[in-house]
């Protein structure tokens, strides 16, 4: 089993969702986010989702917009995350190094690098996934061509707009995790409505062969908590990276992270009836 197979494995044995972290790549700068990424781990992340900035990220709310812009004028470029995800692999055991790392963008710096490129590096680099949402299924197999021989997943999305049809023809082909966004529009700009989504998440769950993570409006421990009720795990964003925009260069910036993941997880440890769906 691959790294995010081994998580959700651990995960089930534990009776408990995972925790997903998102940050981007690169903000304030690349070694911050480094030392972010092994506080991310030691205060509890189970994946980590590693945004990496693109100058129109349409998908984003402006926030993520905002840190991804502060990335891209300090430097960040896509071999210099992939470089970082390497120093990260190269740290010790203990460091939790064997935490798997998805790089969620969009398609033109792949496109840009060269797909077959990417995919190697990545590999070497040791990503896990990669989740580049503006990528329609249709077109997901000139990708998925150069990234399976590497063993790297392309994840796979789900809205609730996604018809039923459509939405099982995504699930047959999903690899690692499925990625459910909770709420229409783009990140962080909506409170998430958990008793609206939930029978939606359950029904995504009974049919897919793999776990469903939700994201999109996950911001407080209490939010946490109500989704890991019946999702396989949690992706919270918009907020972590607020927290870096407000203490970034200051000595506050690691520990307020470290709290915020404490949170979070256990706000996730206090989820009920989860196991019931295991």
């Amino acid at each position: 089993m691959g790294r995010i197979e081994t998580t959700f494995d651990k995960l089930r044995q534990q009776g408990r969702a995972g925790l997903i972290p998102f940050i981007t790549a690169g903000d304030p700068d690349i070694d911050t986010t480094l030392e972010i990424m092994h506080a991310l781990v030691e205060a509890g992340a189970d994946i980590i989702e590693l945004g990496t900035p693109f100058s129109d990220p349409a998908a984003d709310g402006p926030t993520i917009q905002a840190a991804s812009q502060r990335a891209l004028n300090a430097g960040a470029t896509l071999d210099k995350i992939l470089d970082m995800v390497e120093r990260f692999r190269q740290g010790s055991a203990d460091q939790g190094t064997d935490t798997p790392v998805v790089l969620m963008g969009y398609y033109n710096p792949v496109f840009v690098y060269g797909v077959e490129r990417f995919a190697a590096r990545a590999a070497q680099a040791g990503v896990d996934a990669v989740l580049l949402v503006d990528v329609p299924f249709e077109h997901q197999s000139e990708i998925r061509k150069y990234l399976d021989p590497h063993s790297i997943h392309a994840i796979t999305l789900i809205a609730p707009t996604t018809p039923e049809a459509r939405a099982a023809q995504l699930l047959n082909s999903a690899k690692g995790f499925v990625y459910y966004v909770s709420i229409t529009g783009v990140t962080g700009t909506t409170a998430i409505d958990t008793g609206s989504i939930a029978q939606m998440v359950n029904r995504v769950r009974e049919v897919s062969l793999v776990p469903v993570a939700v994201g999109f409006g996950v911001t407080t421990a209490a939010d946490a908590r109500q989704v890991a009720s019946f999702a396989d795990a949690v992706v919270v964003g918009s907020a972590l990276v607020k927290i870096i925009q407000d203490y970034a260069g200051t000595p506050e910036l690691l520990p307020r992270i470290s709290a915020f993941i404490k949170e979070l997880r256990q706000g996730i440890l206090q989820a009920e009836n989860y196991k019931d769906h295991i």
